[in-house]
């Protein structure tokens, strides 16, 4: 059987997920993927609603989000591949390279995701790719060490 999740995001159908925590409207998966469960992180027009960091243009582009990424120490890496002392932070777009999802990268390897306002979930990196979230377009690390 199809779970709702699946439907959505068909990568998953291959059951190597789990949900990690109920739904929650209060913060999305750029927050989610900074750590932050207190905020909705958005460059959109709702500034009340929807945090975006001073400074930064409020444009849905990769390089505002990589802009805000790098105010939290993070830099562009090589790969998904686990190090040591690092935590990552992969970035989905859509085929005009306009940002869709952020993801975070467990200490196993594997990565969470706060699905909108839904539930987070921990999953293989290429799991959610599609027509919802495009593609992973930019992985960036900081140290372990870095404050949010």
């Amino acid at each position: 059987m199809v779970t709702p999740l699946e439907q959505v995001f068909p990568g998953l159908a291959k059951g190597d997920y789990r949900i990690t925590s109920p739904a929650n409207p209060d913060y999305n998966c750029l927050a989610w993927a900074v750590a932050d469960t207190g905020k909705w992180w958005w460059p959109g027009p709702d500034e009340k609603r929807e945090y975006w960091p001073p400074g930064v243009l409020r444009e849905t582009t990769l390089s505002a989000f990589q802009e805000v990424l790098a105010l939290l120490g993070y830099l562009p890496c090589v790969d998904e591949a686990v190090e040591s002392g690092f935590e990552k932070v992969a970035l989905f777009a859509d085929t005009s390279g306009k940002p869709k999802h952020a993801a975070r990268q467990l200490a196993t390897g594997r990565w969470t995701s706060k699905l909108g306002r839904m539930e987070d979930i921990e999953h293989e990196l290429g799991d959610l790719e599609g027509a919802v979230y495009g593609s992973v377009v930019l992985i960036l690390k900081r140290p372990v060490t870095a404050v949010v």
